[in-house]
């Protein structure tokens, strides 16, 4: 059996780092970390996608921007990872 295509198990906290992730899979992380975090009850998130050219940033926001129970999100300050970091605020399950 090939490794690369095993599944990750992830922790499931309140910050997620994309940086392990392939970019193909950061879409599909993101939807099922947001979705878990939100069953367990988090309503405080820190998503870390790093500063780069913004691609991965901007993913994520669009990906954040259709989620319902996402109240809202924004740049995390400058000693949370500034632009390279998004805060989230979810609606409570």
């Amino acid at each position: 059996m090939n490794s690369e295509n095993e599944p990750v198990e992830v922790p499931i906290t309140d910050v997620f780092d994309l940086h392990p992730f392939a970019p193909r899979d950061v879409k599909a992380a993101v939807e099922a970390y947001l979705e878990e975090a939100h069953a367990r009850g988090f309503t405080a998130l820190r998503i870390i996608h790093g500063r780069g050219i913004g691609v991965q940033r901007e993913m994520v926001r669009k990906t954040l921007a259709r989620t319902p129970y996402v109240l809202e999100f924004r740049d995390a300050p400058e000693g949370a990872g500034g632009w390279g970091a998004t805060l989230v605020t979810l609606r409570q399950p």
